[in-house]
């Protein structure tokens, strides 16, 4: 421990140099004792990473205000919640990185290794996808698409029908209100304007 010099001038502290020395032996035995029976144990065996059977919320809390005080807990705060490792993460683009990240990844008991494919595999999906495009195309019906381009047509030669008749009517107001009473014309001041010379 500290002790104050025999000097009574000096404000020195001196240490005893034994009892640090003893200590850091002490500490140094257990610190070795804690990592060997760690590097006896074999390495945990973990799942291959697998894809995601679930769809990530990330536009559920948009547009949305929160109050949150001193003790509102940790996952109604503002940000994304992550209750695997229990952490909030303060935007989409952060939230996503870390869910497909090694830290989230291993506390789901996976590596961060994938399931080789064999080519039996490949060749199952290969079949599988065209099976199912074969499917979409015989769903495709010729009669309710020419149905569709019936209607789409319709629509258009309504709306130029509409376009036309809008046109004709503006032009009737512009020409209703370009005719007025010759009469009414003359006392207000004007006569006609064009054409015709004044004697």
């Amino acid at each position: 421990m500290a002790a104050k010099s025999a000097d009574p001038n000096s404000f020195r502290r001196t240490w005893d140099k034994d009892e640090y020395a003893k200590r850091a032996q002490e500490r140094a035995d257990e610190d070795t004792d804690d990592l060997a029976p760690a590097a006896k144990k074999p390495p945990v065996k973990r799942e291959l990473l697998k894809r995601r059977d679930y769809e990530v919320d990330l536009d559920s809390k948009l547009h949305k205000s929160i109050v949150i005080t001193k003790t509102t807990p940790l996952s109604q705060t503002g940000g994304y919640y992550c209750n695997v490792c229990d952490c909030t993460v303060r935007d989409s683009i952060n939230f996503l990185d870390h869910i497909n990240g090694k830290k989230h990844q291993r506390n789901l008991g996976m590596s961060m290794r994938v399931e080789r494919s064999t080519v039996d595999q490949v060749k199952k999906r290969f079949e599988f996808n065209k099976r199912k495009k074969d499917e979409q195309k015989q769903k495709y019906d010729l009669q309710e698409r020419l149905h569709e381009v019936q209607e789409e047509a319709d629509r258009v030669r309504q709306a130029r029908i509409d376009r036309r008749k809008e046109k004709k009517k503006k032009t009737e107001e512009e020409e209703e209100q370009e005719t007025l009473d010759p009469e009414i014309a003359q006392m207000m001041g004007f006569g006609s304007f064009g054409g015709k010379k004044k004697n």
